[in-house]
């Protein structure tokens, strides 16, 4: 029997299932990983609402990293909400010192779909975090709060000389759906929908960063973890009319 990869998400928890580290954990699952999980945040939210978001000592972050990490091989962790940018610093540190070979896929949450801001910005520890992560994973509405003062082009370009850039294209004005890979030698690639009539899920964004983080660890080179990672997440967004969709990688 072939070992699954472990893969760690560092995510806040949705009763609902359908976004956070219980929608990463079911990708991992479907995608043939072992997903372990540490909670940033209690989140008090369905599919369509979000009300508060009660996060979790920084500590206790550390610990529940330390004790996998001493078990299990991690070689690739996924992160979503986190408190702040300083939060998510010495998480990112703590990570390296357990592993200085990890690879991280950092799906920058700052609001929820019903408008709940997470966290403010800071540009330098913004910066520093950049430069230490493997892959970034904004979608177009976060791309522009993360450094405000420059326009989206001066943006991506400014991001994409620190790390790879996935920026997806759920919430583009034009060509919706349209993803793009920006890495760091300076290659670009589209990345198109194959299918147009998507139904809108809670928690795709986590879905397909996810995604992403899986085939990464199942030893794909990252623009064909990408396609594929894009392709799975048009299938979750295809199982059902609802908003919540269902795992499958058939």
């Amino acid at each position: 029997m072939k070992k699954r990869p472990s893969i760690l998400t560092i995510a806040g928890f949705d009763p609902s299932n359908g976004a956070g580290l219980t929608a990463d954990i079911k990708t991992f699952e479907a995608l043939k990983c072992y997903g372990l999980s540490v909670c940033t945040a209690n989140t008090i939210q369905n599919d369509i609402e979000f009300k508060a978001c009660h996060w979790t000592e920084i500590i206790l972050i550390l610990n529940q990293m330390e004790i996998l990490f001493n078990r299990f091989e991690i070689n690739y962790v996924k992160i979503g909400i986190v408190e702040n940018w300083e939060i998510l610093s010495i998480i990112i540190n703590r990570l390296q010192e357990l592993n200085p070979e990890i690879k991280i896929v950092l799906d920058p949450v700052l609001k929820s779909s019903s408008d709940f801001s997470f966290h403010s910005n800071n540009s330098e520890k913004l910066d520093d975090i950049l430069s230490k992560i493997y892959l970034l994973t904004p979608n177009y509405n976060e791309i522009q709060q993360l450094y405000p003062e420059k326009d989206i082009e001066e943006t991506i370009a400014y991001i994409s000389s620190k790390t790879n850039l996935f920026l997806k294209g759920g919430h583009r004005t034009d060509k919706i759906g349209r993803d793009v890979l920006y890495i760091t030698n300076k290659k670009q690639f589209t990345l198109n929908p194959k299918s147009f009539n998507c139904s809108e899920k809670h928690g795709s964004g986590c879905v397909l960063s996810s995604a992403i983080t899986s085939y990464l660890a199942l030893g794909f080179p990252l623009l064909k973890a990408c396609k594929e990672g894009k392709r799975y997440t048009e299938k979750f967004l295809n199982s059902n009319k609802s908003m919540l969709g269902f795992h499958s990688k058939k």
